[in-house]
């Protein structure tokens, strides 16, 4: 027999052709299954083939009448074919095969599996070799014993990984907080856990640390959505009774349109403590998305601040004695009567109360009331009849929704400064034919009923003017409501405008 045919002969079994046709078919089916490990998969793929290549000079060894030599190389690399093949095939149930029955390993899990398969096959081939495998497990016993004592950081380390995955303590995407650090948890390796900040960092956590000391997963509770509570404290004076302060703020954010802010559970308010001359509240809401929480927080402080500014509630703060110097007197006069010319201007582009005069407009203007709402409010509610107030827009838009009985909301307009509504609950008391949502901040005066009740009740004309008013913005409502072109005829106006009046007299008290 040749050199060659010797050569071949010791490298090509008969298993080869089966060996090397799984390999192929296994990185096929990984390579268009598994793309985003396809570098990996060619990288254990030329590994194969490589240890085939040093086979085939473990051959070439063997015709050369160096047989222990060629019997070394020819066991080594077929410890490397056979390590190929075990990864591939981890890959191939864990990454494949499994999650399509449904069922997801940790990540350590899957290296466990494929460390104990190298160990087995490479004891099982040093086996074939001739060597006792009773010795080599007892040496390897002793072997580990002294690794394991002089590693006792870094083997904690990796059993605190596996345990945090295989109890499901933790997992990939989950947010937790340890000690004054929070972030979300972007892989979970075999030594440490990775936890990405709001500030762009990435902690390095070692799993000894996670398993020996407390920490907090954030927004998990069994069965629930993930959503976690936050604290929004505020304080207000004491003469003020909770009720209101609670009735405002509840009020407000379970109507508010406020991105990140859960619906279920509702939010709460509640009385905390009484003490330093205030009284301290706090506003409990749930988030929906842990990465949004500062912004979440300022948003729903704003809606806080406006709800208790347009119940005409003051915020305050622990008392402490301040010398201040008080403002000239006829400074605060001049900045009054400019704010009351504002209110004036702004009264007269109402035509509402086009008719009146300059005193009933003074009267009237000294009566309003400063009302933000914050974006996602909403101001006034459909259906609703017990708050009796018309709104004029000074800065800012607001959006009038019909909503059905399906639940559906359908846009009718956009509101914006200088724009006014609500008259019609106003002056007769009826309920609220739309809602009006905040398109962002939006700055309004507010005028109430006992506002407007004195002018009327001082000059009973007004009612005709007001009722002929309201009929006519009553039926450009009923025409955007039903689409349509035609407009209420006279005969008809006239009467809607006899039952107005006689409602606006009703609710007034007028006789």
């Amino acid at each position: 027999m040749g050199f060659w045919d010797t050569a071949v002969q010791f490298f090509w079994r008969d298993e080869s052709l089966l060996v090397s046709v799984m390999a192929l078919a296994l990185a096929f089916a990984l390579f268009h299954y598994h793309r985003e490990g396809r570098k990996s998969i060619i990288n254990t793929l030329a590994f194969f083939f490589a240890c085939m290549v040093g086979q085939f000079l473990g051959g070439l060894l063997h015709a050369m009448q160096l047989p222990t030599a060629a019997a070394a190389a020819h066991e080594a690399f077929v410890i490397g074919m056979g390590i190929a093949l075990i990864r591939l095939w981890g890959l191939l149930v864990f990454r494949i095969v499994l999650p399509k029955a449904g069922m997801t390993f940790p990540r350590i899990a899957e290296d466990l599996f494929v460390i104990v398969a190298y160990l087995a096959w490479g004891l099982v081939r040093l086996r074939y070799a001739g060597l006792d495998l009773g010795s080599i497990v007892a040496t390897s016993a002793m072997i580990t014993a002294v690794v394991a004592f002089a590693m006792q950081d870094t083997l904690g380390n990796i059993l605190g990984g596996l345990a945090l995955q295989l109890d499901n303590s933790i997992e990939i995407g989950d947010w937790i907080k340890v000690d004054d650090i929070s972030g979300k948890v972007v892989d979970i390796r075999w030594r440490s856990t990775l936890v990405e900040t709001r500030n762009w960092e990435t902690v390095v956590f070692p799993n000894s640390q996670l398993m020996k000391n407390k920490f907090l997963v954030l927004g998990r509770r069994s069965d629930q959505p993930v959503q976690w509570r936050r604290w929004i404290w505020f304080g207000t004076a004491l003469d003020v009774t909770p009720s209101k302060v609670v009735k405002a703020v509840e009020g407000a954010i379970s109507h508010a349109e406020i991105s990140n802010v859960a619906k279920q559970p509702s939010s709460s308010c509640v009385l905390m403590e009484i003490d330093k001359g205030y009284a301290r509240y706090a506003l409990r809401y749930w988030l929906t998305d842990m990465a949004a929480d500062d912004a979440t927080d300022a948003a729903v402080r704003w809606h806080v601040y406006t709800a208790l500014e347009r119940a005409g509630i003051k915020l305050e703060v622990e008392e402490q004695n301040v010398h201040y110097v008080r403002e000239n007197e006829k400074y605060e006069a001049a900045v009054h009567q400019r704010e009351l010319a504002r209110r004036m201007k702004t009264l007269k582009r109402v035509e509402l109360f086009a008719q009146m005069s300059e005193d009933e407009l003074h009267k009237l203007a000294e009566r309003l009331k400063y009302a933000p709402f914050a974006k996602g409010n909403v101001i006034v509610k459909q259906g609703v009849a017990e708050q009796h107030r018309l709104f004029i827009i000074i800065n800012g838009e607001a959006e009038v929704y019909l909503e059905k009985a399906s639940g559906e909301k359908r846009m009718l307009n956009v509101l914006s400064k200088g724009d006014f509504f609500g008259e019609m609950s106003l002056m007769t008391g009826s309920p609220r034919r739309a809602s009006v949502i905040a398109k962002n901040d939006v700055e309004c005066y507010r005028l109430d009923k006992s506002a407007f009740e004195e002018i009327i009740l001082a000059r009973p004309s007004i009612a005709d003017e007001v009722a002929q008013i309201l009929v006519a913005r009553r039926a450009q409502l009923d025409t955007a409501l039903q689409n349509l072109d035609d407009e209420p005829n006279h005969q008809e106006m006239q009467h809607q405008q006899n039952d107005v009046l006689a409602t606006v007299k009703r609710f007034f008290g007028v006789q």
